[in-house]
């Protein structure tokens, strides 16, 4: 993980205090989005929703307007939502 991180900070310039809060609202939202996933019964459907969160954050990571950052952060927790109501719902 750290020489990830060295790797990552070589080639970027420093983050404004807002784009660092804004990058870890992401990284937050990641985590939660793969921890949400690993509750999935079915493994095939797990594997499914890990891979289209990856590929989702990934498609995204190039991201540099706060307005479009802002606006996926937000999506992305209301489908959060809607896969953590979903499992709920399958449980009861």
């Amino acid at each position: 993980a750290a020489l990830n991180r060295l790797s990552w900070d070589r080639g970027q310039t420093s983050l404004s205090p807002s784009q660092f809060l804004r990058r870890q609202q992401v990284l937050q939202l990641y985590r939660k989005i793969l921890r949400a996933i690993r509750e999935v019964p079915a493994e095939a459907d797990r594997q499914y929703l890990k891979d289209w969160a990856r590929e989702e954050f990934r498609r995204n990571k190039g991201a540099t307007q706060e307005d479009a950052i802002r606006m996926m952060i937000t999506q992305g927790n209301m489908q959060l939502q809607e896969l953590q109501r979903t499992l709920k719902l399958a449980k009861s």
